[in-house]
């Protein structure tokens, strides 16, 4: 190193590409700056009469930062984001510009809405769509080769004001479990305080070499290889989980983490995952809004840092079958007044709350397991489900043995002593006689549940790596809307001593949805059996997960809280129908192309020079190898036939099957060509094996 060059550590640059409050503090006046910090840190209303101040403001500090363009940067219903560029350059004349950005610009736009999903809520010809800028996740400038464009987050809606998007359906979430938690706090005798819900976003990858996966048309197509056979060794050893980084791939990460400092996303842990080629990025937890966001820009990061390191970023929940897949473990909590509902107190009225919201969360998922399993359908994410790597398609719930024991006392009204103490049948009262300092964290986790307590958190692991996690929270936090407030009814419809009237209802309610708290292995063949008797749905696909989007009970639901409307959920049972069935196309159409193209003309020259082999030898009157040219032309003739019987099927599924057919189809073609890859010739084979892409960076 340099004498006197000194390595950036992040603190220097970190938030330098955000129009952080920093930034706004430095290019607005004061009084606007103050009154769009209140609107980013609170969710006040925003003040329209500051628009054009902040949008010339944005606009200087944007320009100083080398951008020239603008955008409303969104996430529509494609699980990805949109952008259209906008310059601030505008002609006044001949040979004459100014650079203009005007408040109009700043809080909306207008985009042609007709090529995103909609779901059947408009028509083709209906092409108006409009975005809204939101002023709690601040703008951003994204950096390419040339330049750079201020981007701003923004909601997308259509002409006739239905949700087109992610982000606004997470906010009116975010509102309704706010007002939600305000409501039980108060029944607690706490002064109103802000609420907020955060959100860490455990983002897993694989990374293969470009040169690899530039000869393999089904990752190109899908993301994910139709074909390979398994490597002699791949994960068996358990020698990659948080194994020594090889040197490429640490340069890669120190360079995404670099750019994901520079944008303000707390990027905080990187390893190898569990499967070779895998890994995973962790950030520290964040509002949920702006966590959102920043996982989008997370996986973008990712492919694009990948690209210029010559490597791939795979970020299909199954890329290659045989060995562990990737995830999103999305860890929730909620806050009152910057004290986290989900961490025990130290004192017997913060442990009536926190025993409080954490059976208003149990109630929501017992009671709403279908619909918050809907978030996770999706092609990519059935192959990994229930696979014994991942979360069971069963939404079940982990406390751990001391938070059971807890609820175990309060259903039967057991007192709790202290650790190592036995339990009395003395009553217990919540808030009035002392409860023990409950437990921070001390059990031991279950990686096979879905939705496990870790400490302080919820940690929902069923979302997939490629998905936006912002479905799965809207969900979690109107399901917990729902049970704090069904919960605050019932206290409301009671007489007489509060604490008594608590103590009565939680006892209730862990009688009433205990059934959903499991702390086994979610990967038994037992489970399921044990699941159904508990009476717990079982939504083994994609195609089962969508029906709870047109259950009138959850559209009502979503209606009560103003998330999402029925015309709106439907909407989303079309889009997730229509998806999931083209992209099963997709791959059982590159299947097919792959099959025939590439391997059956490569297994047929391969056939047809043994066979003249073994004619010359017999010609010959050779005595050796006879034997073993036979048997092998033996298996290479029959999966050559093999394989042109078991296209032509596949081709018939595509013709007049849906995605099951297609799917039995395709598996079943490629159990032949996986066969095939070991008798072929291996530097004839047309496609990178897995021991390559796993292995050779």
């Amino acid at each position: 190193m340099a004498k006197g060059k000194e390595v950036d550590s992040g603190l220097r640059t970190y938030g330098e590409d955000v129009f952080s409050e920093k930034a706004i503090r430095a290019h607005l006046p004061k009084a606007v700056a103050a009154k769009l910090i209140a609107t980013m840190r609170k969710g006040e209303p925003l003040d329209p009469t500051i628009a054009d101040a902040v949008a010339e403001g944005m606009k200087r500090w944007a320009i100083k930062k080398g951008a020239t363009h603008f955008t409303h940067w969104f996430q529509p219903l494609t699980g990805g984001t949109a952008e259209k560029h906008d310059a601030f350059l505008e002609p006044t004349g001949p040979a004459q510009a100014v650079q203009r950005f005007s408040g109009k610009n700043l809080i909306g736009g207008e985009t042609d809405a007709s090529s995103f999903p909609s779901g059947g809520l408009r028509s083709t010809f209906e092409a108006r769509g409009y975005t809204a800028w939101d002023p709690t996740s601040p703008a951003f400038i994204k950096r390419h080769e040339n330049g750079a464009t201020l981007c701003i987050p923004t909601a997308f809606c259509s002409f006739t004001g239905e949700t087109l998007d992610m982000k606004t359906p997470l906010l009116r979430s975010i509102q309704a479990v706010s007002r939600a938690t305000e409501r039980l706090m108060g029944k607690f005798g706490q002064p109103k305080a802000h609420v907020e819900v955060t959100l860490g976003a455990e983002q897993e990858y694989f990374l293969i070499d470009k040169r690899f996966y530039m000869k393999r048309p089904d990752l190109l197509q899908t993301g994910r290889t139709v074909f390979g056979a398994a490597p002699a060794k791949h994960q068996q050893l358990e020698d990659h989980y948080f194994g020594a980084i090889k040197p490429r791939v640490l340069k890669f990460m120190s360079e995404v983490e670099d750019r994901l400092w520079r944008l303000g996303i707390p990027a905080k842990t990187r390893h190898n995952e569990v499967a070779p080629a895998q890994f995973e990025l962790a950030p520290m937890f964040e509002d949920l809004n702006l966590a959102v966001d920043h996982n989008m820009l997370v996986m973008e990061v990712l492919r694009q840092t990948a690209e210029k390191n010559d490597l791939v970023c795979l970020l299909h929940e199954k890329p290659f079958e045989g060995v562990n897949g990737s995830g999103k473990h999305c860890n929730w909590s909620i806050s009152y007044g910057g004290r986290n509902l989900l961490s025990p107190g130290s004192n017997p009225r913060e442990n009536a709350i926190f025993i409080t919201f954490l059976l208003a969360i149990i109630r929501a998922i017992e009671m709403h397991a279908d619909i918050l399993r809907e978030t996770t359908a999706g092609a990519g994410n059935d192959h990994r489900l229930g696979a014994n790597e991942a979360p069971p398609a069963i939404i079940s719930v982990f406390l751990g043995d001391e938070l059971n024991g807890v609820l175990d006392s309060i259903e039967h009204e057991v007192k709790v002593r202290g650790e190592g103490e036995r339990r009395t049948k003395s009553r217990m009262r919540l808030g009035v006689d002392s409860l023990p300092a409950l437990p921070k964290d001390t059990t031991d986790r279950n990686r096979t549940s879905p939705f496990a307590f870790t400490g302080n958190k919820f940690e929902f692991r069923a979302p997939g790596s490629s998905q936006n996690c912002a479905k799965s929270q809207m969900v979690l936090n109107t399901i917990v809307a729902e049970s704090i407030d069904a919960l605050c009814d019932k206290l409301d419809a009671m007489k007489g001593d509060f604490n008594e009237n608590l103590q009565k209802l939680l006892r209730i309610q862990v009688r009433s949805h205990k059934r959903v708290i499991f702390s086994g292995d979610g990967y038994s063949e037992d489970w399921p059996k044990e699941a159904a008797r508990r009476g717990l749905p079982n939504l083994r696909d994609t195609m089962e997960s969508l029906q709870p989007l047109k259950d009138a009970r959850n559209q009502a639901l979503f209606e009560k809280y103003g998330v999402l409307s029925r015309g709106e959920m439907l909407s989303r049972f079309e889009i997730g129908r229509e998806d999931y069935e083209r992209r099963i196309r997709i791959e059982a159409g590159i299947a097919l192309e792959i099959a025939r193209s590439m391997i059956r003309p490569v297994v047929a020259d391969e056939f047809s020079k043994l066979a003249t082999a073994l004619g010359q030898a017999k010609g010959d009157g050779l005595k050796v190898g006879v034997r073993g040219l036979t048997a092998l032309s033996l298996k290479l003739g029959a999966g050559l036939d093999d394989l042109h019987v078991k296209c032509d099927r596949l081709e018939k599924a595509l013709g007049r099957g849906g995605p099951a057919g297609q799917i039995a189809a395709m598996n079943d073609l490629r159990k032949t060509v996986d066969r095939l890859e070991g008798l072929v010739d291996d530097s004839r084979w047309p496609l990178p094996k897995y021991r390559e892409m796993l292995f050779v960076y």
